[in-house]
């Protein structure tokens, strides 16, 4: 069943919101909050409205073509347990914003974490509307990274940043787990189409692969619910904002993980190595997080540890392999949504309202707030498992599921007293925060005085707190036909029978369940003495830190094994790097010569030309003598390369490849530019100190290891190209190519058709490293830039001197300006045809050699021009140049351009092509690709541009004294020779 629009707005809006609100102002608080509100219901109501479809066991698909050949489409999906946990995104998402409304302090920039929380949001929906197992993946990274921004964003906090990275560290490594077992999954199917997934679940568990693939899946969803021993991470990441915390907490990230494992169920489970391994987890989570929740002194730290117990709980259910197991499952994921968001919201009221979350603290705030205080005891209740409350329902399957048969082991048979014992342990920590937060005598040495909080604040909670009763009591008439429609999605024909009743009679989970409410009271009774000394943390627990374990384990990977590997391998200087990399390349090549060998083609070679010879000649000398006068002079060394580079380009034409030549040639022309600009900033060599054999024997063996070095890579590389060249030519792909350019690509030349064409999404990646590129060095040159200081007039005369001494037959009144006037003049003039040219290569591009990016290296040619002519702020202040803008427009050009023919059924970045009649003109070829190459050219301006400000801002704001010199002292050179 199809229906498109509805999905992707679904998970399109989000993300779309996310976007508005980065540019609205940073005191736009009711702004921000009223989009995101309006957002998340919007997104609720077309969640909500998709029920029909599904709820007698539909599916509704959409997909869009992204790369089709590789299995890789935009695919979403929605089922009836997906539309539930959809709809518990969208609509406890909706709660959120209109809570953080009134909690979120006006000095906060209120828009940036609404940002944060619509694309959080997005990233959750996309995980769980996803049709395809790479996709998922994607979006699961996603939550990690806004999870990380969300946790972090009071980023002036200690905790804050530490409670972001260790999230983010132990979820997205979780997450590349995930992906390769993702990989393997789709490997054994044959798809990563989540429905054909769904349908391979005998093929899945009778694979050989199977067990890794379980591990790597299980790593990747018990790190994201923080299950056993990952689960350190959770309540580091209570420095969050509370609404943050709520979210987090009851429908996104945390759940996620239980999410995956209640999707991959019919696939994954049913094996001992998945009830081991998931029912162990689950248990050992259990009962640590809700040991652990009772000696917590903050209010969120109690929180914290009772999510992590639940989820353990879900985990423990779903690893029994049992039907009705998974249902209990699916039904406490629903129920701790609830108790738990109106939990957090209750804990961080009482925060915003007395100024502290701290227990030891807080007392009697009953009579400060009624209101609250009851709907806060109603959820704890529910967390519980009380009667009458949704809680004790899934409590109460939980207690059946625990006590059946399932496995003949030892943990199988001691599953129900653990069971009570975890259960008791749950009782003790809500009793704490309902005893110890709102009964006793008042505090007294609040940070403010305690009063409820605005009604719009508080009416998230009451609505969760009354679905909490509506669902206890009254189960069959509320909740009752969504949990049906979840549980079908999962278990299919294999739903067993199952009752909600408040009541079954006097049976063994009832017993269970009483045995753990009396135990629980009796435990609080007996700890009250121990908890009234204010110690924080379990007593059993208070050494084994999962924080400090983690520190180690950073400690031990990114300190002692990565210094000593950067001690063997690593460098500061550019050559060794060099010489490692070439080194590394040379034995790579040699292994396979090694094993199969090298011999040469049959085919006879070409007629000789002596004026090829003589060019290569020319050619290896400006190599060699670069090489050398690098020793030197590096001005010099810069000329010969470009030589070299030349001969080159000479190469490409004599051999036919006009699109090479002139790319190479402009390429040459700019980089030259851009790295005599950076000569400047080298550091100054080794100078040798003293005229000792050693030093000098060093020198010569440096220098003679190098040379070997590069003789052994080129003398490789021509012995494979010669071996290449006389073999007779395969059938390769290049005849598809040529003989399909201009059917499918419109466009004459077939180097420019198949970059922006066949190949175009390679294209599309290389201009967003390139961009990527151009922004990071501009931030590394702008982090190091002198701060700006004049030439100083001493100095201006010593370079008047210079000229004077050089040009003693100058004219009277003739100064080293009136000279440079004459160049500068010249490149002004330039300007205007170097920019016809380059709109020529970009028109041309498509039938003839030029093309978008050789059209933007050479108007980056003409605005380099410009700097030399006139100087940084002289061209600034002329052409206005924006490059961030040109690479932010060139790369939404090029995507866009791609989305649009999603529009049309087609694949991403598919061109289309027609000739248009223009008056006269005639007939006119047209291709959407000409809009992509545009993109390209764009890009390739900015990035061009955006060094050239780096370097040239460097050169201009730093005074002459400062800057080492071009060329570096050596003991056979004077300080004037240099």
């Amino acid at each position: 069943m199809s229906s498109g629009m509805p999905l992707l707005a679904i998970v399109a809006l989000p993300f779309i919101g996310s976007l508005v609100a980065v540019f609205l102002r940073q005191d736009a608080r009711n702004g921000a909050a009223l989009l995101a509100g309006t957002i998340a219901l919007c997104a609720t109501l077309l969640t909500a409205l998709q029920y029909p479809a599904v709820h007698r066991g539909g599916v509704l698909r959409t997909g869009i073509e992204w790369v089709p050949t590789l299995g890789l489409d935009l695919t979403l999906r929605m089922d009836g347990f997906t539309w539930l946990f959809a709809m518990l995104v969208t609509g406890i998402g909706f709660l959120v914003a209109l809570y953080a409304r009134y909690y979120m302090s006006p000095a906060d920039p209120v828009p940036r974490f609404f940002a944060f929380l619509l694309a959080f949001m997005g990233a959750m929906l996309g995980i769980v509307l996803s049709g395809n197992l790479i996709q998922l993946v994607f979006f699961w990274e996603l939550t990690s990274l806004f999870s990380f921004l969300l946790i972090g964003y009071w980023h002036h906090n200690a905790s804050a940043r530490d409670g972001a990275r260790m999230a983010l560290t132990v979820t997205a490594t979780g997450g590349l787990c995930l992906l390769v077992g993702m990989l393997l999954v789709g490997h054994i199917v044959g798809s990563y189409d989540l429905d054909q997934v769904l349908a391979s679940g005998n093929q899945i568990r009778t694979s050989s692969l199977y067990l890794p693939t379980l591990i790597l899946v299980l790593l990747g969803a018990l790190t994201k619910s923080a299950q056993f021993p990952f689960h350190f991470w959770l309540p580091h990441a209570m420095a969050a904002p509370t609404p943050v915390s709520a979210y987090l907490h009851s429908a996104t990230m945390v759940k996620a993980g239980v999410f995956l494992l209640t999707l991959l169920w019919p696939v994954l489970s049913g094996t001992e190595a998945w009830f081991y391994i998931v029912v162990s987890a689950g248990l050992c989570t259990l009962l640590l997080g809700s040991y652990a929740a009772i000696f917590q002194q903050d209010l969120k730290g109690l929180l914290a540890y009772s999510t992590i117990s639940h989820l353990g709980l879900i985990t423990l259910l779903l690893g029994l392999s049992s039907p009705l197991a998974a249902v209990a499952a699916i039904f406490h994921t629903m129920n701790h949504a609830t108790f738990k968001a109106s939990l957090f919201m209750a804990a961080g009221i009482i925060d915003h309202e007395s100024g502290t979350r701290d227990i030891r603290r807080l007392s009697g705030l009953f009579r400060f707030m009624p209101i609250t205080a009851t709907l806060a005891m109603v959820a704890a209740a529910a967390m519980a498992g009380v009667p009458l409350l949704n809680g004790f329902l899934s409590k109460e399957m939980f207690f059946a599921e625990a006590a059946a048969f399932h496995i003949d082991s030892l943990l199988d048979h001691s599953l129900p007293w653990f069971a009570m014992l975890a259960s008791a342990f749950s009782v003790a920590y809500s009793l704490r925060f309902i005893h110890g937060v709102f009964f006793g005598p008042p505090a007294t040495d609040l940070p403010r005085k305690p009063h409820e909080p605005p009604h719009w604040m508080r009416f998230p909670i009451e609505f969760l707190v009354l679905a909490c009763l509506l669902v206890g009591i009254l189960p069959a008439m509320t909740i009752k036909p969504f949990l049906a429609t979840a549980v079908y999605a999962v278990l299919g024909p294999n739903t067993p029978p199952y009752s909600l009743a408040v009541w079954h009679g006097f049976n063994e989970p009832l017993l269970m369940s009483m045995i753990a409410l009396t135990g629980g009271i009796l435990l609080y009774w007996l700890l009250q003495r121990y908890l009234a000394k204010g110690i924080d943390g379990s007593p059993l627990l208070r050494r084994l830190k999962g924080q400090r374990i983690f520190e180690r384990v950073l400690v031990t990977l990114s300190w002692r094994w990565a210094r000593t590997l950067e001690r063997l391998f690593g460098t500061q200087r550019l050559l060794p790097q060099l010489r490692l990399l070439v080194g590394f390349a040379v034995l790579a090549a040699l292994l396979p010569l090694y094993r199969q060998g090298l011999e040469a083609g049959s085919q006879p070679g070409t007629a000789f030309d002596p004026a090829f010879l003589l060019l290569w000649i020319v050619g290896g000398l400006c190599a060699i003598g670069a090489a050398y006068q690098a020793k030197y002079h590096r001005l010099a060394a810069m000329v010969l390369l470009g030589g070299a580079g030349l001969a080159t380009c000479i190469t490409f034409v004599w051999f036919s490849a006009p699109d090479l030549a002139i790319t190479q040639l402009l390429v040459e022309i700019v980089t030259t530019v851009l790295i005599l600009l950076g000569l400047r900033w080298l550091p100054k060599r080794i100078e040798v100190v003293g005229e000792g054999l050693s030093l000098g024997l060093q020198a010569r063996v440096r220098r003679v290891r190098d040379l070997m070095l590069a003789l052994a890579a080129g003398t490789g590389m021509t012995l494979i190209v010669y071996a290449m060249l006389t073999r007779p030519l395969p059938d390769t792909i290049s005849r598809y190519f040529v003989e399909n350019a201009y059917a499918e690509g419109g466009g004459r030349n077939i180097v420019n058709v198949l970059l922006v064409d066949f190949r175009a999404f390679d294209t599309f990646g290389e201009i967003v490293v390139l961009a990527v590129v151009a922004v990071t060095v501009f931030s590394l040159l702008r982090r190091f830039r002198p701060a700006p200081e004049s030439v100083e007039a001493p100095e201006q005369q010593q370079v008047q001197d210079a000229y004077d001494k050089a040009r003693p037959d100058r004219a009277v009144g003739d100064t080293l300006a009136d000279y440079l006037t004459i160049p500068a003049t010249i490149m002004q003039w330039l300007f205007p045809a170097v920019i016809m040219v380059a709109i020529y290569l970009f028109l041309r591009g498509h039938d003839l050699p030029g093309g978008g990016f050789a059209a933007g290296v050479t108007m980056s040619i003409a605005l380099i021009l410009q700097y030399m002519a006139g100087g940084t702020r002289w061209v600034e202040a002329r052409l206005r140049i924006r490059p961030v803008r040109w690479i932010g427009l060139g790369l939404l050009c090029a995507a866009f351009t791609g989305i649009g023919a999603w529009a049309f059924g087609h694949p991403f970045l598919t061109s289309y092509f027609q000739y248009l009649e223009l008056p006269a003109v005639g007939k006119v070829p047209a291709a959407t690709a000409l809009l992509f190459d545009l993109g390209v050219f764009a890009v390739v301006v900015g990035a061009t541009v955006l060094i050239l400000i780096a370097l040239a801002h460097q050169s201009v704001r730093t005074p002459r004294a400062a800057r080492p010199p071009l060329v570096a002292a050596t003991p056979a050179m004077t300080k004037e020779d240099a």
